[in-house]
């Protein structure tokens, strides 16, 4: 396949939105209205695009520099200014680097002992990528295997949690997608799987950010293709925030 022809195939995969609903993500989300219940806690969890260069010394909650300079960063502050009497906590443990053999090494430390309510996870990049440069001899399968492994062990321990799975994504034209990367199209499907199996709401993130190049160029989004600007991050905390709060209603 072609790399174009894979990622005007991929931007068609809206997964779970009908007609105009990847538009939809890119409208303002605003959870002013929002009835959260109090003291609910929030775990972000993943690689370099949820890190974003956090202080990882400053790990309690609400810490401004303990949510780093991304998306978790736009969408902390929102949820915080918009309701300061409700209490919410707020954490980030993204790692960069990671792929999920090594969420699960520090599960037990970095997301069940803090007991979140609200699960959100985006994996996957660095199980692909580092497969490519020859780091790592992991497959689609292995990626699968161990995610799923992860997602039961988090049911099992914390049956209530509500997850957000991210879709990994791949924006066509940054300066890090080669021909290598039409082979992604599985890592990203089988995150849309897992989310379905787990009742998961599921955030077609590569979608969004494929839609958004026909406004500005991956340069102004994402570009190296992997890790969003400041533009890119917002168009990721709108995304989430609308999931968020539709699991929450």
């Amino acid at each position: 396949m072609l790399r174009r022809d894979f990622f005007n195939n991929a931007s068609a995969l809206a997964t779970g939105l009908a007609g105009s609903g990847i538009a939809a993500y890119l409208n303002t989300t605003s959870t002013k209205d929002l009835q959260i219940p109090q003291g609910l806690r929030i775990l972000f969890q993943g690689d370099s695009i949820t890190d974003a260069g956090r202080d990882r010394g400053d790990y309690y909650a609400n810490r401004g520099r303990g949510m780093g300079g991304g998306y978790v960063y736009q969408i902390v502050s929102e949820l915080l200014g918009n309701h300061p009497g409700a209490e919410l906590q707020c954490f980030n443990r993204g790692i960069s680097g990671h792929k999920v053999f090594q969420l699960a090494d520090r599960w037990d430390l970095d997301c069940l002992a803090l007991r979140p309510d609200v699960l959100s996870i985006l994996i996957g990049v660095n199980d692909f990528w580092h497969m490519i440069n020859g780091q790592y001899d992991g497959t689609v399968k292995t990626y699968e295997d161990d995610f799923r492994q992860l997602l039961q062990r988090t049911r099992e321990a914390l049956p209530d949690v509500k997850l957000i799975i991210g879709e990994p994504f791949a924006v066509e034209g940054g300066s890090a997608i080669n021909e290598k990367w039409s082979s992604f199209h599985p890592y990203r499907l089988a995150a849309k799987d897992l989310a379905a199996e787990f009742d998961a709401a599921f955030i077609p993130y590569h979608s969004i950010f494929s839609e958004a190049l026909r406004n500005e160029s991956v340069a102004y989004w994402c570009p190296d293709g992997v890790h969003p600007s400041i533009a890119g991050a917002h168009l990721m905390q709108q995304a989430w925030l609308k999931a968020f709060s539709q699991i929450m209603m």
